[in-house]
């Protein structure tokens, strides 16, 4: 089910549910009864979860501002900490 909107001349927009694709071209208000026209409008696409969302939006600022590096990362301050000679041998993730 998708959500179309339609524009009443006295009562302003108007959301009607119908099937993908099956949704006539007028309606009548719901309020008033006047005949209500189709608008064509952007997916709600934003309604995703904050994951997805941010993912969709890095790629998208990716395409036009890609991200540059123009040094190596800064060294340390401190020595890596040394490793326990006995544990050497274990996977290391």
């Amino acid at each position: 089910m998708a959500t179309y909107t339609y524009r009443c001349t006295p009562d302003g927009p108007v959301d009607a549910v119908f099937p993908i694709g099956t949704a006539p071209p007028t309606i009548s208000c719901p309020h008033c009864g006047e005949t209500s026209t189709r608008l064509f409008s952007a997916p709600m696409l934003g309604l995703a979860d904050r994951g997805r969302m941010a993912v969709i939006d890095r790629a998208e600022s990716s395409r036009t501002d890609p991200a540059v590096v123009s040094a190596p990362p800064p060294k340390p301050s401190r020595p890596a900490p040394r490793l326990d000679p006995r544990t050497r041998l274990l996977p290391r993730p």
